[in-house]
Order: C-alpha cells, then sequence, then structure tokens
C-alpha cells in the first residue's frame, strides 16, 4: 500500500461523511415553491417553537444539574461521594427513548404510580391531576437526565483543573462557599459547561425516538412523517435542510466555545488538596443532590425495564431475539470497523501533511455529529433513489429486466450513514491517543527508513491502539443506538434492535419492548464502564495539601 493509495483513501472517507449532508441540502431545491408555502404556512411554526423550547429546557436543565454535581463531588466528600463521583456518569448507557419507555409504563394512566394512588385514595380518573408524561416536560425530562453527563463530566474535568488559589482568596475575603463557587469557579469552567451543554442540545434536536413516542412534534418527527406518512419526500428535504442549518450553527456555536477554553489560572488544582468533609445536614443534602440524577437516570429505569421485561414472558434466546440480536451487532460491528478506519486514515494525513487541506478535511469529516440521523438518510435516499429508478428504467426498456432497488434497499446504504454520523467520535478517540505522541517519533521511523504505510502499521497503530479500541466501542454503541438513521434505510427484512423496540412501543406494547430496550443499555453500558474506571483511577492517590477550614461550609 503506497502513500498515495492512503492519502486517497483518506479523501474517500471524508467524501462519504460529506457527501449525504450536501446531498441532503440540495434535496430540499427538488420540491416546488408551493411546497416551501404549504411548510411554511403550516407546520415550520409550530416545528420551530416546539424545538426550541425543547432546547431551552434541556440546555439550561443539563447545565443546571451537571455543573451543581460536578463542583459537589470535585470539590467535597460527603456520604456516597466516591460512588456518586461514577455513578453520575452512568445515565449515558441509556438511549433516551428507552427511558421514555420505562417511565410512561411507570407514570401513565395505568401505570404503577397512578393505580396506586388511585386505590389509597378511592378516586376517579377525572378526580384528580396528575403531570402527563407523554408531553413535551416529559420528552425534555427524558433528554435531560440522560443527558446531563455531557455537562458533569465536561464541568469536572475543568473544576480539577483548576487553579485553588482564586477561590481561597475568595473565601479569605468573607465570601460564602456559595458566593465564592458563583462568582470565581463557576466563570472560569465556563467553556467547559457551554460546551458540555450544545453538546446536550445537538443530541436534543437529532433525538426522533423520544419525541416520536411521546407524540412532540419537532423537526425529526416531521421529518419521518413527511416521508412515510405523507409521502412527500421533497418536504422531507425542505425540512431537514431548515434543521441542518440550525445544527451547522449549533455546531459552530460548540466549536467556537471548545476554541475559548483555557486551562484557568496556576497554581495547586483542586484534585491536589484535600475535600472538606460535609457532615450533618449539608452533607446528606449534597448526597441527594446528586443522587437524584442518578436514581432519575438510572437506576429506576433499570428496574422497571428488567419487571417489564420479566413479565412479558419473552426469552433472548429465543430465535426472534436471537436474530435481532446478530443484525444489530454485525451491523454495528461492520459500520465501527469501516469508521474507525476511515478515521485512522484521516487522521494520518492529518498528522503527516498538516495544513489547511488537512484541517479541511478534519472538519469536513466530523460536520456528521452534529447532522440528525434523519437528515443524513434524507440526504442518501433522494439522489440515490433516484438513481435506482433511473437504472431500473433503462434495464426495463432496453433488456426488458427489471433491477429493483440496487442501492437504497441494501445494507451498505445504512453502514455509509453511520459513517458520515459517527466519524467525528472516531476522530476523536483516535485524535485523543495520538495527540500523546511526541512528532519526533514520526521524524525517528523516516530516519530509520520506514516507508508511510509502515510507519502507520508499526509506529502509530501500536501506540494509539487503546485509542482504536475505544474508538470502536463508542461507534459500535452509538450505532447499536441509532434510530431515525435505521428506521429509514432498513431494507424491509431486515430489523435491528432499536427499530424493534420502537414498533413494540409505538404499538403500547411495552412490556415486549423492554426485552431489546434491556440489550441496548447492556450494550451501552460497556463503554460508560470504561469511563467509570479511567474516574475510579483519577480519584486514587495522596493529595499534596490540604484546603482547610476556609473551603468549609458555613
Amino acid at each position: 500500500m503506497t502513500e498515495r493509495l492512503l492519502h486517497r483513501l483518506a479523501w474517500l472517507a471524508v467524501i462519504c461523511c460529506v457527501a449525504p449532508i450536501v446531498a441532503a441540502a440540495l434535496a430540499a431545491f427538488t420540491g416546488d415553491l408551493q411546497t416551501w408555502r404549504e411548510i411554511l404556512s403550516s407546520v415550520l411554526p409550530r416545528y420551530i417553537r416546539t424545538t426550541l423550547i425543547l432546547v431551552v429546557i434541556v440546555g439550561l436543565s443539563t447545565a443546571i444539574i451537571g455543573s451543581v454535581t460536578a463542583w459537589l463531588v470535585t470539590v467535597y466528600r460527603f456520604p456516597g461521594s466516591k460512588w456518586l463521583e461514577i455513578a453520575l456518569a452512568l445515565p449515558l448507557a441509556f438511549p433516551a427513548y428507552v427511558l421514555a419507555y420505562a417511565y410512561t409504563h411507570l407514570l401513565d394512566h395505568p401505570g404503577a404510580v397512578q393505580t396506586l394512588l388511585r386505590d389509597v385514595t378511592g378516586w376517579g380518573p377525572r378526580d384528580y391531576w396528575f403531570p402527563e408524561i407523554r408531553s413535551l416536560g416529559g420528552a425534555a425530562m427524558m433528554l435531560t437526565v440522560v443527558l446531563y453527563p455531557y455537562v458533569y463530566l465536561l464541568a469536572r474535568a475543568s473544576f480539577r483543573q483548576q487553579s485553588s488559589n482564586a477561590f481561597l482568596v475568595a473565601r479569605t475575603l468573607g465570601r460564602s462557599p456559595l458566593r465564592a463557587f458563583w462568582r470565581v469557579a463557576l466563570p472560569m469552567a465556563r467553556p467547559a459547561i457551554a460546551g458540555g451543554a450544545l453538546l446536550a442540545v445537538m443530541e436534543t434536536i437529532a433525538d426522533f425516538g423520544t419525541v416520536a413516542f411521546f407524540n412532540v412534534q419537532t423537526f425529526a418527527t416531521g421529518i419521518y412523517q413527511a416521508w412515510f406518512s405523507l409521502g412527500d419526500r421533497a418536504a422531507a428535504a425542505q425540512l431537514s435542510l431548515c434543521l441542518l442549518s440550525f445544527a451547522l450553527l449549533l455546531a459552530g456555536l460548540e466549536r467556537a466555545q471548545r476554541g475559548k477554553a483555557r486551562t484557568a489560572g496556576r497554581g495547586a488544582r483542586f484534585e491536589a488538596l484535600e475535600k472538606p468533609r460535609l457532615t450533618g445536614a449539608p452533607g446528606w443534602i449534597a448526597a441527594l443532590i446528586c443522587l437524584i440524577p442518578v436514581l432519575l437516570g438510572f437506576i429506576i429505569p433499570v428496574i422497571m425495564l428488567g419487571l417489564m421485561a420479566h413479565g412479558s414472558g419473552q426469552s433472548l434466546l429465543a430465535p426472534r431475539y436471537t436474530a435481532l440480536m446478530f443484525n444489530s451487532v454485525t451491523l454495528a460491528g461492520v459500520a465501527s470497523v469501516l469508521t474507525v478506519l476511515g478515521a485512522v486514515l484521516i487522521g494520518f494525513r492529518a498528522r503527516t501533511r498538516p495544513g489547511r487541506m488537512s484541517k479541511g478535511l478534519v472538519i469536513g469529516a466530523g460536520l456528521g455529529y452534529a447532522v440528525p440521523g434523519g437528515v443524513i438518510a434524507v440526504g442518501l435516499m433522494v439522489p440515490l433513489a433516484a438513481l435506482d429508478n433511473l437504472i431500473d428504467g433503462v434495464m426495463e426498456a432496453r433488456f426488458g429486466i427489471s433491477t429493483g432497488l440496487l442501492i437504497t434497499g441494501s445494507i451498505w446504504l445504512i453502514v455509509l450513514a453511520y459513517m458520515a454520523r459517527f466519524m467525528a467520535a472516531a476522530l476523536n478517540a483516535y485524535d485523543s491517543g495520538m495527540a500523546t505522541v511526541p512528532g519526533h517519533y514520526d521524524a525517528i521511523a523516516r530516519s530509520l527508513g520506514q516507508s508511510t504505510p509502515r510507519m502507520l502499521w508499526r509506529v502509530h497503530l501500536p501506540v494509539s491502539k487503546t485509542s482504536v479500541v475505544t474508538a470502536l466501542l463508542i461507534v459500535f454503541v452509538d450505532v447499536m443506538k441509532e434510530l431515525p438513521a435505521t428506521l429509514i434505510l432498513h431494507p424491509f427484512n431486515f430489523q435491528t434492535l432499536a427499530v424493534q423496540a420502537h414498533r413494540l412501543a409505538s404499538d403500547e406494547r411495552l412490556h415486549e419492548a423492554a426485552v431489546p430496550s434491556l440489550v441496548l443499555v447492556g450494550f451501552g453500558l460497556i463503554p460508560v464502564l470504561i469511563l467509570c474506571r479511567s474516574i475510579g483511577r483519577e480519584g486514587r492517590g495522596v493529595r499534596a495539601a490540604r484546603l482547610g477550614t476556609a473551603m468549609k461550609a458555613g
């Protein structure tokens, strides 16, 4: 394999990532102005209003929950703080739509909570008011408790790296711990908190399963309804363009926030100082604040799904579910290998040929993380379906042979969508490992006569082995959980666990939907447990100094 071939393969990987996004934008112009007018006058205002409300609620909620819990477990010791420091990351294992299934079974009118309430009070269905879980507020709650770990992990890392000197000065000047946090620590961590909140917001606008199950009208549900219910591909493409514009705007804001992030201050970091112990009421309040998100985002849903699955009478060893698991694992395995291979080639080219071109390739390949799966699916389906019809028409006219769906009915189209969607995750994981490798390693390899392909095989890949495995796991789990792209692109005779869970839940067969949902959560736990293991390792060791009474409550 020559150096030129490696670079061409890197270009091919970037084209595979960018092409669906460009196609989605161009497909919006396939409809006439009448379609645009109907969208503008009917559904677009509702989609904009609902999506913006959801974005604001989830963005603010995740920022508050993630930053407060990160500050408490980073700076203080209280009952259960070591366990909670790790447990606060566990809700990342849940797809939001799976959480929606569990809480609907628990809180809906025939659910356990309202049934118990009626049994205890003797009330009838209309004698009391109870919050409606299938609502915009319910969808915001599901997304918040699943996505706050984005803010928690970034804010926790920022707080640990901060200098404690500024905080100590604020305390010696008479500031209370709360005011010192508000005026000193929080502003220094603002770029990390904003970056995490923007990531949560981008996941919110990309979500389809939760809002569709709760019948909340957003851009994501509008695209799916226009495609399948109305059969209007032009309307679906035009809605995709609106959502794509919003997503890319958020991606630009996230990148700008990331660029502003700097190490805040010099001196002893919080991670190197002795944590003061919160005792009595303050300690239990801190423990409760950190415990509530874990209860809502992990413990209660796992218990509910387990009970539902047990009561469904289904077995994971039944041929039906073994086939679904085989399909999901095979699809995720192929997609993750090809995606990580593309990420390695792109990252290798950017390292060996630094410059504006390489930087542009990395940015182009990473655009997909800001684009919802439904938009990418539409971007692929519109032009390729037209190509399929063209081929079929030509073959029918000249040879009397109907070719059917050669491209749009294949598994490889779904794999291409996954590559475009998750290439950024693989690139980030690979680059994080290669960032620790000094540049002179490449010079040493070249001085020893290693060609560029051999340097990739014998130097870069062995050094970045852990990062490559991490990237494979992340993409594998993301593919397992991806719903909108799979719903639009999967062949009629090919089902996955995510599609099966969604269809059963849509038919109100929640007990049966719990079985594939639990499997998805189990796969989602794999990278989260690896992350929790690294968090546990960070907390070990002897701290070099004591913070003293300056940081104690009161």
